[in-house]
Protein backbone atom coordinates (compact mmCIF):
# COMPACT_ATOMS: atom_id res chain seq x y z
CA UNK A 1 0.00 0.00 0.00
CA UNK A 2 1.25 3.27 -0.78
CA UNK A 3 0.84 6.44 1.74
CA UNK A 4 0.58 9.93 1.45
CA UNK A 5 1.91 12.12 4.47
CA UNK A 6 -0.87 14.86 5.49
CA UNK A 7 0.80 18.03 6.44
CA UNK A 8 1.73 16.93 10.32
CA UNK A 9 3.95 14.26 9.12
CA UNK A 10 1.36 11.20 9.44
CA UNK A 11 1.19 8.62 7.32
CA UNK A 12 -1.95 7.76 5.17
CA UNK A 13 -3.24 5.27 2.89
CA UNK A 14 -3.71 6.49 -0.33
CA UNK A 15 -6.57 4.12 -1.00
CA UNK A 16 -9.34 2.85 1.77
CA UNK A 17 -12.81 1.66 2.32
CA UNK A 18 -15.82 3.76 1.88
CA UNK A 19 -18.79 2.78 4.07
CA UNK A 20 -21.47 5.28 4.11
CA UNK A 21 -24.67 3.31 4.18
CA UNK A 22 -23.13 -0.16 4.59
CA UNK A 23 -25.21 -1.47 7.45
CA UNK A 24 -24.17 -2.06 10.64
CA UNK A 25 -23.86 -6.19 11.47
CA UNK A 26 -23.17 -8.65 9.39
CA UNK A 27 -22.91 -6.08 6.45
CA UNK A 28 -20.58 -3.97 7.24
CA UNK A 29 -18.22 -6.47 9.62
CA UNK A 30 -18.11 -9.20 6.36
CA UNK A 31 -17.02 -5.87 3.84
CA UNK A 32 -14.70 -4.79 6.52
CA UNK A 33 -12.88 -7.79 7.21
CA UNK A 34 -12.95 -8.70 3.71
CA UNK A 35 -11.30 -5.51 2.53
CA UNK A 36 -8.59 -6.18 5.50
CA UNK A 37 -7.96 -9.35 4.08
CA UNK A 38 -7.25 -8.04 0.44
CA UNK A 39 -4.89 -5.78 1.52
CA UNK A 40 -6.42 -2.29 2.25
CA UNK A 41 -5.88 -0.27 5.65
CA UNK A 42 -8.36 2.79 6.11
CA UNK A 43 -11.61 2.36 6.63
CA UNK A 44 -13.49 5.35 6.64
CA UNK A 45 -16.93 5.99 8.57
CA UNK A 46 -19.13 8.85 10.60
CA UNK A 47 -21.20 8.47 13.73
CA UNK A 48 -24.09 9.41 11.46
CA UNK A 49 -23.35 5.79 9.72
CA UNK A 50 -24.45 4.25 12.98
CA UNK A 51 -22.12 1.42 11.49
CA UNK A 52 -18.91 1.39 13.98
CA UNK A 53 -19.46 -0.93 15.82
CA UNK A 54 -19.40 -4.03 12.82
CA UNK A 55 -16.09 -1.93 12.12
CA UNK A 56 -14.53 -1.89 15.23
CA UNK A 57 -15.15 -5.74 15.29
CA UNK A 58 -14.03 -6.89 12.39
CA UNK A 59 -11.16 -4.67 13.22
CA UNK A 60 -10.74 -6.78 16.20
CA UNK A 61 -11.19 -9.92 14.62
CA UNK A 62 -8.96 -9.21 11.47
CA UNK A 63 -5.75 -9.48 14.72
CA UNK A 64 -3.88 -6.82 12.19
CA UNK A 65 -2.05 -4.74 15.04
CA UNK A 66 -4.31 -1.73 15.84
CA UNK A 67 -1.43 0.73 14.18
CA UNK A 68 -1.17 -0.95 10.75
CA UNK A 69 -5.13 0.51 10.31
CA UNK A 70 -6.02 3.78 9.36
CA UNK A 71 -9.80 4.61 11.01
CA UNK A 72 -11.30 7.69 9.69
CA UNK A 73 -14.57 8.79 11.65
CA UNK A 74 -16.74 11.88 11.60
CA UNK A 75 -18.10 13.62 14.18
CA UNK A 76 -21.86 13.88 15.65
CA UNK A 77 -23.64 16.43 13.18
CA UNK A 78 -26.21 17.16 16.21
CA UNK A 79 -23.31 17.29 18.23
CA UNK A 80 -22.03 20.36 16.92
CA UNK A 81 -21.61 23.48 18.86
CA UNK A 82 -22.41 21.79 22.00
CA UNK A 83 -18.78 20.73 23.65
CA UNK A 84 -20.51 18.27 26.13
CA UNK A 85 -22.71 16.09 23.39
CA UNK A 86 -19.43 16.32 21.00
CA UNK A 87 -17.76 14.64 24.01
CA UNK A 88 -20.16 12.17 24.75
CA UNK A 89 -20.83 11.13 21.13
CA UNK A 90 -17.48 10.74 20.25
CA UNK A 91 -16.76 8.38 23.16
CA UNK A 92 -19.30 6.52 21.57
CA UNK A 93 -17.75 6.32 18.59
CA UNK A 94 -14.67 5.08 20.20
CA UNK A 95 -16.43 2.49 22.47
CA UNK A 96 -17.86 1.41 19.02
CA UNK A 97 -15.05 0.88 17.07
CA UNK A 98 -13.40 -0.66 20.06
CA UNK A 99 -9.79 2.00 20.01
CA UNK A 100 -8.40 4.63 22.37
CA UNK A 101 -8.00 7.24 19.90
CA UNK A 102 -8.47 7.07 15.81
CA UNK A 103 -6.22 7.97 12.78
CA UNK A 104 -8.32 10.88 11.42
CA UNK A 105 -11.10 12.74 12.88
CA UNK A 106 -13.60 15.09 10.74
CA UNK A 107 -16.28 17.54 10.94
CA UNK A 108 -18.86 16.19 8.83
CA UNK A 109 -20.82 19.11 7.31
CA UNK A 110 -20.07 22.69 7.70
CA UNK A 111 -22.95 24.48 9.61
CA UNK A 112 -24.50 27.46 8.20
CA UNK A 113 -23.80 29.04 11.48
CA UNK A 114 -19.52 29.84 11.26
CA UNK A 115 -19.78 29.89 15.08
CA UNK A 116 -20.82 26.37 15.35
CA UNK A 117 -18.01 25.33 12.88
CA UNK A 118 -15.31 26.97 15.10
CA UNK A 119 -16.89 25.66 18.23
CA UNK A 120 -16.89 22.19 16.86
CA UNK A 121 -13.35 22.91 15.44
CA UNK A 122 -11.46 24.17 18.31
CA UNK A 123 -13.15 20.52 20.20
CA UNK A 124 -11.60 18.55 17.28
CA UNK A 125 -8.29 20.57 18.22
CA UNK A 126 -8.52 19.52 21.92
CA UNK A 127 -8.86 16.00 20.58
CA UNK A 128 -5.98 16.17 19.07
CA UNK A 129 -3.34 17.74 20.98
CA UNK A 130 -4.87 14.74 23.56
CA UNK A 131 -3.91 12.29 20.85
CA UNK A 132 -7.46 11.08 20.82
CA UNK A 133 -7.53 12.25 17.55
CA UNK A 134 -3.56 11.87 15.65
CA UNK A 135 -5.42 14.12 12.52
CA UNK A 136 -8.03 16.59 12.42
CA UNK A 137 -10.26 17.49 9.16
CA UNK A 138 -13.22 18.62 7.36
CA UNK A 139 -15.37 17.29 5.21
CA UNK A 140 -17.84 19.28 2.54
CA UNK A 141 -16.33 22.28 3.71
CA UNK A 142 -16.37 25.08 0.80
CA UNK A 143 -13.35 27.61 0.21
CA UNK A 144 -15.56 29.92 2.47
CA UNK A 145 -15.99 27.78 4.96
CA UNK A 146 -12.41 27.46 5.45
CA UNK A 147 -11.27 31.02 5.12
CA UNK A 148 -14.13 31.40 8.05
CA UNK A 149 -12.96 28.60 9.86
CA UNK A 150 -9.08 30.29 9.58
CA UNK A 151 -9.94 33.08 11.80
CA UNK A 152 -9.89 31.41 14.76
CA UNK A 153 -8.18 27.95 14.08
CA UNK A 154 -5.06 27.56 16.03
CA UNK A 155 -4.47 24.69 13.88
CA UNK A 156 -5.45 23.95 10.26
CA UNK A 157 -7.49 20.89 8.98
CA UNK A 158 -5.32 18.45 7.22
CA UNK A 159 -7.63 17.09 5.26
CA UNK A 160 -11.31 18.23 3.13
CA UNK A 161 -13.20 15.20 2.15
CA UNK A 162 -15.35 16.37 -0.48
CA UNK A 163 -17.82 14.82 -3.50
CA UNK A 164 -15.25 14.36 -6.21
CA UNK A 165 -15.86 12.51 -9.22
CA UNK A 166 -15.58 13.19 -13.23
CA UNK A 167 -18.61 15.21 -12.86
CA UNK A 168 -17.33 17.31 -10.33
CA UNK A 169 -13.27 17.39 -10.82
CA UNK A 170 -12.81 19.62 -8.06
CA UNK A 171 -9.63 20.84 -9.69
CA UNK A 172 -9.94 23.91 -8.56
CA UNK A 173 -10.66 23.52 -5.01
CA UNK A 174 -8.02 21.55 -4.86
CA UNK A 175 -5.18 24.09 -6.34
CA UNK A 176 -6.70 26.15 -3.35
CA UNK A 177 -5.96 23.36 -0.67
CA UNK A 178 -2.64 22.33 -2.33
CA UNK A 179 -1.80 26.38 -1.37
CA UNK A 180 -2.90 25.90 2.33
CA UNK A 181 -1.16 22.65 2.46
CA UNK A 182 -4.36 20.47 3.10
CA UNK A 183 -5.02 17.40 1.48
CA UNK A 184 -7.88 16.37 -0.16
CA UNK A 185 -10.09 12.82 -0.29
CA UNK A 186 -13.08 12.34 -2.85
CA UNK A 187 -16.41 10.50 -1.66
CA UNK A 188 -18.57 8.96 -4.05
CA UNK A 189 -16.38 8.36 -7.18
CA UNK A 190 -19.05 6.86 -9.06
CA UNK A 191 -21.73 9.42 -9.37
CA UNK A 192 -24.37 6.89 -7.68
CA UNK A 193 -23.89 5.15 -11.08
CA UNK A 194 -23.68 7.98 -13.02
CA UNK A 195 -20.33 7.63 -14.52
CA UNK A 196 -21.78 4.68 -16.80
CA UNK A 197 -23.91 7.28 -18.73
CA UNK A 198 -23.78 9.69 -20.99
CA UNK A 199 -21.90 12.22 -21.36
CA UNK A 200 -19.28 10.26 -19.45
CA UNK A 201 -19.20 6.50 -20.32
CA UNK A 202 -17.66 6.79 -23.69
CA UNK A 203 -14.69 8.53 -22.81
CA UNK A 204 -14.02 6.40 -20.05
CA UNK A 205 -14.75 2.99 -21.76
CA UNK A 206 -11.69 4.09 -24.09
CA UNK A 207 -9.58 4.88 -21.55
CA UNK A 208 -10.36 1.65 -19.66
CA UNK A 209 -9.64 0.13 -22.95
CA UNK A 210 -6.31 1.26 -23.40
CA UNK A 211 -5.26 0.01 -19.97
CA UNK A 212 -7.37 -2.88 -20.00
CA UNK A 213 -8.98 -1.98 -16.51
CA UNK A 214 -12.55 -1.23 -15.67
CA UNK A 215 -14.34 1.94 -15.92
CA UNK A 216 -14.39 1.85 -11.87
CA UNK A 217 -10.40 1.12 -11.52
CA UNK A 218 -9.84 4.15 -14.34
CA UNK A 219 -11.46 6.56 -11.92
CA UNK A 220 -9.36 5.54 -9.05
CA UNK A 221 -6.89 5.66 -10.95
CA UNK A 222 -7.33 8.98 -12.02
CA UNK A 223 -7.60 10.15 -8.39
CA UNK A 224 -4.93 8.62 -7.20
CA UNK A 225 -2.70 9.82 -10.08
CA UNK A 226 -3.88 13.83 -8.91
CA UNK A 227 -2.60 12.96 -5.04
CA UNK A 228 -6.40 12.78 -4.40
CA UNK A 229 -6.87 10.04 -1.49
CA UNK A 230 -9.68 7.60 -2.51
CA UNK A 231 -12.01 5.85 -0.84
CA UNK A 232 -14.48 3.96 -2.83
CA UNK A 233 -17.39 1.63 -1.38
CA UNK A 234 -18.70 -2.01 -2.22
CA UNK A 235 -19.59 -4.36 -0.36
CA UNK A 236 -18.86 -6.95 -3.13
CA UNK A 237 -15.87 -8.53 -2.53
CA UNK A 238 -15.02 -9.04 -5.80
CA UNK A 239 -15.24 -5.19 -6.78
CA UNK A 240 -13.29 -4.91 -3.71
CA UNK A 241 -10.02 -6.18 -5.01
CA UNK A 242 -11.16 -4.57 -8.48
CA UNK A 243 -10.86 -1.14 -6.61
CA UNK A 244 -7.83 -2.13 -4.53
CA UNK A 245 -6.15 -3.29 -7.88
CA UNK A 246 -6.88 0.05 -8.89
CA UNK A 247 -3.65 1.42 -7.64
CA UNK A 248 -1.29 -0.15 -9.54
CA UNK A 249 -2.65 1.42 -12.72
CA UNK A 250 -0.77 4.27 -13.89
CA UNK A 251 -2.15 6.50 -15.89
CA UNK A 252 -0.86 9.18 -18.32
CA UNK A 253 -1.42 12.72 -17.79
CA UNK A 254 -3.20 13.04 -21.63
CA UNK A 255 -5.20 10.78 -19.77
CA UNK A 256 -5.63 12.35 -16.76
CA UNK A 257 -6.47 15.61 -18.32
CA UNK A 258 -9.39 14.31 -20.39
CA UNK A 259 -11.12 12.96 -17.36
CA UNK A 260 -10.75 16.22 -16.06
CA UNK A 261 -12.50 17.87 -18.94
CA UNK A 262 -15.92 16.06 -18.38
CA UNK A 263 -16.73 17.88 -15.21
CA UNK A 264 -19.91 19.31 -15.36
CA UNK A 265 -20.01 21.14 -12.14
CA UNK A 266 -22.55 18.55 -11.34
CA UNK A 267 -23.13 16.88 -7.50
CA UNK A 268 -25.37 14.26 -6.79
CA UNK A 269 -24.65 14.68 -3.44
CA UNK A 270 -26.28 17.36 -0.85
CA UNK A 271 -24.88 21.28 -1.70
CA UNK A 272 -22.77 22.00 1.07
CA UNK A 273 -23.96 25.31 0.81
CA UNK A 274 -27.31 24.09 0.97
CA UNK A 275 -27.33 20.99 3.35
CA UNK A 276 -29.99 20.38 5.80
CA UNK A 277 -28.31 18.22 8.08
CA UNK A 278 -25.46 20.40 10.15
CA UNK A 279 -27.45 22.69 12.70
CA UNK A 280 -28.13 26.33 11.73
Amino acid sequence: MKYNKLSNGLKMPVLGLGTFLIEDGSSVYDTVLNALKIGYRHIDTAYMYRNEKGIGDAIRDSKIPREEIFITTKLSTQAMGNKELLEQSFQESLDKLQTNYVDLLIIHWPSHNEKINAITWEFLEEQYKNKKALAIGVSNFQRHHLEDLFKTAKIKPMINQVELHPGLSQVYLQKYLEKENIAITSYGPLMKGMVFEAPYIETLTEIAAKYNASVAQIIIAWGLKRNIFMIPKSVNEKRLLENFNAKDIKLENKDVERINQLNKGKRVYTDPDNNPIAPY
